[in-house]
């Protein structure tokens, strides 16, 4: 699975911008599913038919990232944050564009926390003329991105959000057999800056039960937040976050399917921050909507953190309800 998940992690993307990912995504998925559509946001959307229960399970393409707003007469770039963007581990960090141009991110102070319309991109230039050779308007950046392995089956790298969940839907969807509910396996575009492609997506599909896959925050790390969620003690089932109220049914189901499988899970309550499961709840009709989230420490960082365990249990998991719900 970490070939898989290294393909899908060294694919710069950023919100609006998805359509290198997809391509990969697509050329994953093909040979397991029924049919493959792209909708007017760009959403990948993969079916394998059933007659029972509309089912889609939801993983973002997209990632953040800034777009190229301004270059000084010095050749220096100016950017605009694409998504929550951390100011603090982005500072002074390497970054590429879609042109695989590379510079560094420099705050244009010493504040200690400078906001990114502060800072500019320095990709060596001396004049406006030669960067704009290398870098037009609109462009986006990233930082560059990575993955290491750890110990203890842990893994830093960037974006793990939500890549990670891309390549948990990609492994369920191979292993997934004889459900007999009609499963929607969609890979969305824009979460980072409102959900925008899952609310379109769940429009059309109009699922009975929604699932988004997506990282969630961790309590175990110094410095963070009280949360009943660890790295290495399984996938989680959300009960709520800022953005939504799981359907406890839907959440109650999950929790004894998982238990009779003997998946390894956490109940979560993330305090803040949200998932493409609140525009699938909420679109059209309206469904039942939980999340199974994969836990990752220094969410938004360079070096984003998570355990292979927990991913291996996301898959058991997402089999396991498409299978069974």
């Amino acid at each position: 699975m970490f070939e898989l998940i290294k393909k899908l992690m060294l694919t710069p993307s950023v919100s609006g911008r998805e359509d290198k990912i997809r391509e990969v995504i697509t050329k994953e998925v093909s040979p397991y599913v029924d049919d493959i559509t792209v909708d007017n946001l760009g959403n990948l959307i993969v079916r394998k038919r059933g007659e029972g229960k509309r089912v889609m399970l939801c993983a973002h393409m997209d990632e953040i990232g800034f777009f190229v707003t301004f270059i000084t007469s010095d050749g220096y770039i100016k950017v605009s944050p694409v998504g929550g963007i951390n100011s603090l581990s982005s500072a002074y960090t390497e970054v590429v564009s879609e042109r695989g141009v590379c510079g560094v991110l420099v705050p244009e102070s010493a504040k200690d926390l400078p906001k990114v319309e502060e800072m500019y991109i320095d990709i060596g230039a001396k004049t406006k003329k030669q960067a704009e050779s290398k870098v037009e308007l609109g462009d986006f950046f990233v930082a560059r991105p990575n993955v290491k392995k750890l110990m203890n089956q842990r893994y830093i790298g960037r974006p793990f959000d939500d890549r990670i969940a891309c390549a948990v839907l990609i492994e369920a969807l191979k292993k997934v057999k004889g459900s007999k509910n009609d499963l929607y396996f969609v890979f969305s575009t824009q979460e980072e800056v409102g959900g925008r492609g899952a609310k379109a997506a769940a429009y059309n599909i109009a699922p009975d039960i929604g699932l988004a896959v997506d990282v969630t925050m961790t309590g175990d790390k110094p410095g963070s937040k009280p949360m009943a969620v660890k790295l290495g003690g399984g996938c989680t089932i959300k009960i709520k976050d800022s953005s939504v109220i799981s359907n406890p049914q839907l959440v109650k189901e999950m929790k004894k399917i998982a238990e009779d499988k003997k998946i390894k899970y956490q109940s979560e309550m993330l305090v803040a921050g949200g998932t493409d499961a609140a525009p699938i709840q909420i679109a059209g009709k309206g469904a039942k909507v939980s999340a199974i989230s994969i836990p990752s420490a220094y969410i938004h960082s360079n070096c984003e953190m998570i355990d292979m365990g927990d991913v291996k249990e996301a898959v058991r998991l997402a089999v396991a309800l498409c299978e069974e719900l």
